[in-house]
């Protein structure tokens, strides 16, 4: 209906990662919330941009939360399972992951979604936001989270935000450059993907891909020789002969002219479509050089200003403009402290992430410093808290953000972007945004341990907030230790691991959990290469004394592989992931 006037305790504009998690957990604490979104899929990063291969919080004790319930629901409905690709631990086809949103929602009647709408302008009265204008209706509400793939409302709202680069001499970071440079002026904010869904067709013949007008195949020569093709098409590898495109090494990132994001409505428009056209030419490279049977995948996106539904509504992006906040995350936030394999923790912690530190601009290597470690037989990345007043504007009521568009330093947001940690920030945006009505306050004067607790505490999703190696979130003393650290701030451990009890104490879910999982037996030889190095020689007679890299995302099988000793005999139950060709170990027998 025409300027139509809506009212909501809370209003959620951007169906993104972040922005979807606030919706539903500002719902799901009973505040009155509507959602408005650009595309007619919500989940962002997770699902209408394609990218359902997700990086981060991969480990057990970090799978908490809304982004936990999510791997939960996937588990229960991916046909085949979620090991498929060697990038990430969980990939899925996007559609199932938007259908588990669209259900969220859809249980949830003091949630109002409405799709296909974008702010055109912001209401307010002084410094406190009261509403957003859509082209044919308006939202008045309590509060308002900017959950916008580009931070629009922060744009729309005159709210002081960042674009781009800081120099070294503005916060000390050590991979900040020291100078403006010609990367930092080509690249002021990282590259995007426009990811692309192919198919492998096998034997049949794919139709063909035509090249798109800005074709320069040159630009992909060399995207895949340090890799094989085979390991590169299994980089993102999903069910049903299905195949993520979204490869940073002479392939799909796309970064000419990326300012022309902010712009103007018609420059956003040339850089979006030349982002799409340059998918569309690797795609046709990858058919040409790996054969016909590679082809685009059909009737995965909506139609939705595309006629090939083989493209992602939008493309991943990685970086956003970013709010000028109460306080700013820098890289020294999120690096690992001496001699300890976490960063330092923040009292006023309200989401977790553990990515390295991945910048993405085409043809540059851009160095940062390393935060990654070896955990479970592989590489991880240093775990790391996003403070609560990161998300609050610095001068500005009424307001929160939650998606890439925190405050952030430019290099940090290379950590802080991932789909995980966007997810938990969305569900704190929310949780906050419905306490405020609540309290009737504003979210700079809401107490943080009261949104702590509430994390902690929720009755759908608790959500880790200290992270803890060796504390997967079904363990008993779990909240305790939660609780603990948050009060005794000095006492957080540099190893990352809380001195809890045996882990005896809660075999029976673990037991439990094993059955579940219908995975595979396998016996063999333990080979022990490195503290954190291992293989395991599978002496079955039907794997013809296969050898394969053993790795975990469990606590206590972590600490089971540091204890034994080379050449072991054990009986593994696990799966096999022929993308990464390495053993996923959910349980182990002596």
């Amino acid at each position: 209906m025409i300027n139509q006037t809506y009212t909501a305790d809370v209003l959620v504009v951007g169906g993104g990662t972040g922005g979807t998690a606030a919706a539903i957990q500002a719902a799901r604490r009973k505040a009155k919330t509507i959602l408005v979104s650009e595309f007619p899929w919500l989940g962002g990063m997770l699902t209408s941009a394609g990218v359902s291969v997700p990086d981060g919080n991969e480990l057990e004790a970090f799978q908490t939360g809304l982004w936990g319930e999510f791997l939960q629901e996937l588990r229960s409905r991916q046909p085949g399972g979620l090991d498929n690709s060697w990038v990430s631990f969980f990939s899925y086809d996007p559609r199932i992951g938007a259908a588990i949103f669209a259900d969220w929602v859809r249980e949830l009647p003091n949630l109002h979604w409405i799709a296909g709408k974008v702010p055109l302008s912001v209401l307010r009265q002084g410094d406190c936001v009261t509403g957003v204008r859509f082209a044919d209706f308006t939202v008045k509400a309590k509060i308002i989270l900017d959950g916008t793939e580009l931070g629009d409302l922060l744009a729309l709202g005159e709210i002081p935000h960042r674009w781009g680069w800081e120099l070294q001499s503005q916060w000390r970071e050590p991979s900040a450059p020291a100078d403006f440079n010609f990367i930092t002026q080509k690249y002021p904010v990282q590259a995007p993907t426009w990811v692309v869904i192919m198919q492998d067709f096998g034997e049949e013949v794919a139709p063909e891909i035509p090249p798109a007008p800005n074709q320069d195949l040159s630009m992909f020569a060399g995207a895949w020789d340090d890799y094989g093709a085979e390991k590169f098409l299994n980089y993102g590898r999903l069910p049903g002969g299905l195949l993520m495109v979204n490869w940073p090494i002479c392939g799909n990132d796309y970064g000419k002219g990326v300012g022309r994001l902010i712009e103007s409505e018609t420059s956003k428009s040339e850089f979006l479509q030349e982002c799409r056209w340059h998918s569309q030419n690797f795609a046709h490279f990858i058919q040409n050089q790996l054969g016909d049977r590679y082809g685009l995948a059909e009737q995965i996106f909506p139609e939705y200003l595309n006629s090939s539904t083989a493209y992602a509504l939008h493309p991943y992006y990685r970086e956003s403009r970013r709010l000028v906040g109460l306080t700013t995350l820098r890289e020294q936030d999120i690096l690992p402290i001496p001699l300890g394999r976490v960063a330092s923790l923040n009292i006023e912690a309200i989401a977790i992430g553990n990515y390295a530190n991945d910048h993405h601009y085409p043809k540059v290597n851009y160095q940062v410093q390393p935060k990654s470690i070896r955990w479970g037989g592989r590489w991880t990345g240093t775990p790391f808290t996003i403070p609560y007043r990161c998300l609050i504007p610095m001068q500005t009521d009424g307001l929160l953000v939650c998606e890439k568009n925190i405050s952030v330093s430019h290099i940090t947001n290379g950590a802080t972007r991932l789909q995980p940690v966007v997810m938990g920030i969305g569900q704190a945006a929310g949780m906050a945004a419905a306490m405020c009505v609540e309290l009737n306050t504003q979210p700079r004067d809401l107490p943080v341990r009261k949104l702590q607790n509430a994390l902690l505490q929720d009755l759908h999703s608790p959500a880790t907030i200290v992270p803890l190696f060796n504390l997967p979130p079904v363990h008993p003393e779990w909240l305790h230790w939660q609780l603990y650290y948050l009060d005794n701030p000095d006492a957080y451990p540099a190893t990352g691991n809380c001195p809890i009890s045996d882990h005896n104490n809660y075999n029976w879910m673990q037991k439990k959990y094993v059955k579940s999982l219908n995975k595979e037996y396998f016996r063999g030889i333990f080979h022990r290469l490195d503290q954190q190095d291992y293989r395991f020689s599978i002496t079955t007679s039907t794997q013809n004394q296969l050898s394969l890299p053993i790795v975990t995302l469990r606590s206590h099988i972590d600490e089971q592989l540091q204890k034994f000793i080379d050449k072991q005999p054990l009986q593994i139950c696990g799966y096999w992931n022929r993308a990464g060709n390495w053993l996923l170990v959910e349980h182990i027998q002596e």
